[in-house]
């Protein structure tokens, strides 16, 4: 009898330690027949089907690394429980020499405890993780959007900036495209990053020149503007902060206390990803 551990079992038993408190699930506290999270929290956390959260208790489903990502991040994974769940799937291989994309549980505590703070987890890359729900709110990103259409670099590069506007967006592009190289160097077995890459560079002039002056540098915070399309225009404080040892950044918006965007960040905190027109409207009158 093999005493290797099995990947399904080892979910089920994660699941069972997560609290619903932990991860501010919506569904109704009631009474539970088991101690954790329902396989339906799971799949609402990973933005997955319960049947497959099921099936992958049950071991009938392999899941691919993105799947992995998403279900970790669910079960609040500490680094080494999700090498291990790569491993038992049989991604550890591929893994290696890619830019990280795990979001270890204090990180991911971030995102539920600072609900009145709009923030993002973004990979090295600058790949959007994770959001919460102010963030949303905020930006209009749609969450679980994964690869290139939640990249900023290739979206800016793209003319898709959503809401956010630039002070001095050409600065903006050079910056991201610098760090980018920085980020290229450090994970030259990255294929979907050297292909992100490979792409704009025989799309998009700009991105290609810009490529071609070699330089390097990191990308840091400034001012922002907001075109929210309930609330208008809010100028906010965009910081981004490192995680070390996981290579994440994590994305901040703030406003100055009492200033008007601070009021409609408040608005937007109370009403979520809510239509806020008719609040609108009622204020004005």
């Amino acid at each position: 009898m093999s005493e290797a551990p099995d990947l399904a079992a080892l979910l089920r038993s994660w699941r069972a330690r997560v609290q619903p408190d932990e991860v501010g699930s919506p569904f109704a506290r009631g009474s539970r027949k088991t101690p954790g999270l329902r396989r339906e929290e799971v799949a609402w956390l990973a933005g997955v089907s319960p049947d497959y959260v099921k099936r992958l208790e049950q071991g009938r489903a392999h899941p691919s690394a993105g799947v992995l990502r998403a279900i970790s991040r669910a079960l609040r994974l500490s680094d080494v429980e999700y090498e291990l769940a790569c491993r038992l799937a049989g991604h550890a291989a591929k893994l290696d020499g890619l830019v990280p994309q795990h979001i270890g549980p204090s990180v991911q505590r971030l995102l539920d405890r600072l609900a009145d703070t709009p923030i993002a987890v973004f990979d090295a890359s600058w790949t959007r993780l994770e959001q919460n729900d102010l963030w949303t709110a905020l930006t209009g990103d749609v969450r679980g959007r994964a690869g290139r259409p939640a990249n900023i670099v290739w979206r800016i590069f793209n003319d898709d900036s959503g809401r956010v506007r630039h002070p001095f967006p050409d600065a903006h592009k050079a910056s991201l495209l610098a760090d980018l190289r920085d980020v290229a160097s450090r994970y030259p077995a990255d294929r979907e990053l050297s292909d992100m890459i490979t792409a704009l560079r025989r799309s998009n002039p700009e991105f290609a020149h810009l490529w071609e002056l070699s330089t390097v540098a990191h990308h840091g915070n400034e001012r922002k503007t907001i075109n929210h399309p309930d609330v208008g225009e809010l100028e906010l404080d965009c910081d981004v902060l490192s995680v070390h040892g996981a290579d994440l950044r994590i994305i901040v918006f703030t406003a100055a206390p009492g200033s008007e965007a601070a009021d409609k960040l408040r608005l937007l905190s109370v009403l979520g990803s809510e239509d806020t027109s008719a609040l609108m409207l009622t204020r004005a009158r």
